[in-house]
C-alpha cells in the first residue's frame, strides 16, 4: 500500500511540474520598438512592414493606437488597434476602395526570436488573403499560429470598425 501511494505521489509530482514548466525561449526579449511604428492620424503607410517589438505579458488586451481613415486619391486606410498578445504586439491596417476592402497588411507582428519569424512568413500572407476574401473579420485562424491569428483579427476588428463596414 505504502509503495502504491510513493508512487502515485511521485507521479502527480512531475506531473504538477511538467505543466508548469514555460517553454518560452525569448522571455527576456526587448520590448523596444522595431522598424514600424504604428500609424498616426494623417499619415498612410505603404510599405507593408511586418516588423514589431518583443515579448509582452498579457493576453487579449489591446491599446489605442489608431489611425482615422486617410485618404489617397479614393481609397482610404484604416489601421487598427495594437493587440497586445502573449509573444507581441500585433497590428493591421485595411485598405478600403469603394467600401470593399482591397488589402489588408501587417504593421506589427511579433518578431522577438526565430521561431516567430517563420511563423509570421507563412501566417501573415494567409491571413491577409483571407480578409480580402471574406470582406469582414471573420476569418480563420492559422493552424499552428493561433495566438497571433487571434491578436490580427482583433486588430483587425478594430480597423473594420473604423472603416464602417
Amino acid at each position: 500500500m505504502r509503495r502504491n501511494l510513493a508512487a502515485f505521489l511521485g507521479t502527480l509530482s512531475a506531473l504538477v511540474l511538467l505543466f508548469s514548466y514555460h517553454t518560452s525561449l525569448d522571455s527576456t526579449a526587448a520590448t523596444t520598438p522595431q522598424a514600424a511604428a504604428p500609424l498616426t492620424p494623417g499619415t498612410t503607410s505603404g510599405s507593408g512592414s511586418t516588423s514589431g517589438s518583443g515579448s509582452s505579458g498579457s493576453s487579449g488586451s489591446s491599446s489605442s493606437s489608431t489611425s482615422k481613415g486617410t485618404t489617397t486619391s479614393g481609397t482610404k486606410t484604416y489601421a487598427g488597434d495594437v493587440a497586445d498578445t502573449r509573444w507581441g504586439p500585433v497590428q493591421v491596417q485595411i485598405t478600403v476602395t469603394n467600401g470593399k476592402i482591397t488589402a489588408a497588411q501587417t504593421l506589427q507582428v511579433p518578431d522577438g526570436n526565430g521561431r516567430d519569424q517563420e511563423i509570421n512568413s507563412y501566417a501573415v500572407p494567409v491571413l491577409n488573403q483571407e480578409v480580402t476574401q471574406a470582406q469582414s473579420a471573420q476569418i480563420d485562424a492559422v493552424s499552428g499560429a493561433t495566438v497571433t491569428s487571434d491578436g490580427y483579427i482583433q486588430s483587425l476588428q478594430s480597423a473594420v470598425d473604423q472603416a464602417h463596414l
